[in-house]
């Protein structure tokens, strides 16, 4: 046990000294202690003193003071036991030391924490915390840190009874101290490998590392770590059966203690004497010195359990007041952003006004704007449709002046056709007259201008002007009549246009060189390829398209 809390004080020492500015005179007490007066310290006034150092580092937001406040008031709990309560603070203290790229006090932190995980029967984890503080050691060429770190490992070997691995390392912590000429260290490192072989029964051997710690000590001055020193002596003499001098030193470790006033040491130099006593069989002895060692224990305990149950109350009070304090802070907290979100509200709600009162002036403005462009439109497409039924209404005049006029002359022209068929009918006839006669040499003559009379009666340059002059007048007529058929010839065309001027039949027969008879029969034709009923008019069909 004492080797854990010499390493604890040691560790101490280095991280507290200079570290924040003097709160007190017993602050500043507690940040430059030993192992000589630590017990002396106490622990409820100093961790409220630190609470409150750390609460001013936070608001002045110096966050390595405020780390540093974190790491003492987790040392102070790790001495009194509470081990959870110590890694917490210790962690936030990693956590700050990290983000401000401060290596030497991480490191310290890290090895604190490996020897919270080993009080909490953690050793993987130990390592691992060791490690990672020796990496940092190693990066920054601090000495010191090395050979401590190296101890720390090295003994943590020598609890999981890896002896040779707990050698290795306390050796290489010893040549690092030698390297230093530190020989408070070296000293340490002798102790813990004479308590090696302590722990394989090499009596002569870990005596021999014991004595080499004392002279050491005895140098450098150490007092509290000469009373660990002389109960270990005190322990291989009882042990090899020395016990005149094993009651020798013990007794000096039992001065030692009285003279600093140490509970722990003293209770066990006792307890030490006694087992010395009844080995050397003077039991009167030996239960004389057990039960003051018992007084001693309750006595300790008793103490150890009053800075408890002080510094519980102090964590306790403090905790109230600073939940106070946050409450208070909420509630101000609270009640600024109600008033601020109420001001926001209420601006809000006269911008909102202003600009519904600005979107509806605007709106009737633009509904102002638009109503008379509309009516600008409006008065303007009126004017263009009058203008455009005027204009409509002339083109519909003139197409009828077209109209009538092409009527016209379809009509002049059909009724030129008629008299000229008529005249050249009553040709024809005369000629017939004059060839029924026997006069030869006429004869032939008379045929040829009969031939040319039917020729002229053929003759199609008059249909295909007739039919343009029919089309311009009647223009969809065709394109509905072919709806119908597409078989139509051109002389079944030639006779529905004539048709569709409702001319007699006479006139018809007349105009395509035609007997009534045939005229019939054409007729009759026409009917069929239309596909009309019996009973169905042609020329109320035709007129219908």
């Amino acid at each position: 046990m004492f080797v854990m809390r010499f390493f604890l004080l040691l560790i101490l020492g280095g991280l507290l000294s200079g570290n924040l500015p003097a709160q007190s005179d017993k602050l500043s007490k507690f940040q430059q202690f030993d192992g000589d007066d630590y017990e002396q310290i106490k622990p409820d006034s100093t961790f409220l003193q630190l609470k409150n150092a750390y609460n001013r580092a936070i608001e002045k937001k110096d966050q390595l003071a405020a780390a540093s406040c974190l790491s003492q008031m987790g040392q102070i709990c790790f001495h009194l036991g509470h081990l959870p309560q110590a890694l917490d603070y210790h962690m936030q203290a990693i956590s700050i030391f990290r983000k401000e790229h401060a290596a030497l006090q991480l490191a310290g932190n890290l090895n604190d924490v490996g020897m919270l995980y080993y009080y909490n029967k953690q050793p993987e984890l130990s390592r691992g915390q060791y490690e990672q503080a020796l990496e940092i050691y190693h990066a920054v060429h601090n000495t010191p840190g090395i050979a401590l770190t190296y101890g720390l490992i090295g003994h943590l070997h020598e609890k999981e009874q890896h002896y040779d691995s707990a050698f290795f390392y306390q050796r290489l912590a010893l040549s690092t101290y030698l390297l230093a000429d530190d020989k408070k260290g070296m000293s340490k490192i002798y102790e813990n490998i004479g308590s090696i072989y302590e722990d394989l029964a090499v009596y002569d051997s870990a005596a021999w590392y014991f004595n080499k710690a004392l002279d050491l000590n005895i140098i450098a001055g150490e007092d509290l770590a000469r009373i660990e020193i002389y109960n270990n002596l005190g322990d291989v003499s009882r042990k090899t059966g020395h016990y005149a001098e094993a009651l020798a030193l013990t007794r000096r470790a039992l001065l030692l203690s009285l003279a600093l006033h140490e509970q722990h040491q003293l209770a066990g130099a006792y307890r030490d004497l006694a087992k010395a006593h009844h080995l050397a069989g003077t039991n009167d002895s030996a239960y004389f010195y057990l039960e003051l060692s018992r007084q001693h224990l309750l006595e300790t305990y008793s103490d150890e359990n009053s800075k408890q149950v002080a510094l519980l109350q102090s964590v306790y009070d403090i905790e109230k007041k600073n939940n106070e304090i946050e409450r208070l802070q909420n509630a101000r907290k609270t009640t600024r952003i109600m008033t601020v979100a109420i001001i926001i509200v209420v601006l809000l709600l006269v911008v909102m006004g202003v600009l519904i009162i600005s979107r509806q002036r605007l709106k009737l403005r633009n509904e102002q704007i638009l109503n008379t462009q509309h009516r600008q439109t409006f008065e303007t497409e009126r004017v263009l449709m009058e203008a455009a039924l005027q204009t409509k209404q002339l083109q519909e005049g003139k197409l009828k002046e077209e109209l009538e006029v092409r009527s016209r002359e379809l009509t002049t022209h059909t009724l030129h056709l008629i008299q000229k068929n008529q005249l050249l009918e009553e040709l024809r006839t005369r000629l017939d007259e004059m060839i029924r006669d026997d006069k030869r040499d006429q004869k032939k003559q008379l045929k040829q201008l009969l031939s040319q009379i039917n020729h002229s009666f053929n003759h199609d340059q008059y249909w295909v002007d007739f039919r343009n002059i029919f089309e311009q007048v009647h223009q969809t007529f065709f394109d509905n009549l072919k709806k119908y058929c597409h078989t139509l010839t051109s002389n079944d065309l030639r006779l529905v246009a004539l048709l569709r001027m409702n001319l007699e039949s006479n006139d018809i027969a007349t105009l395509l060189g035609i007997s009534t008879d045939s005229l019939r029969v054409v007729r009759y034709r026409l009917r069929k390829k239309l596909n009309l009923q019996q009973g169905d008019s042609l020329t109320a069909f035709i007129q219908s398209l």
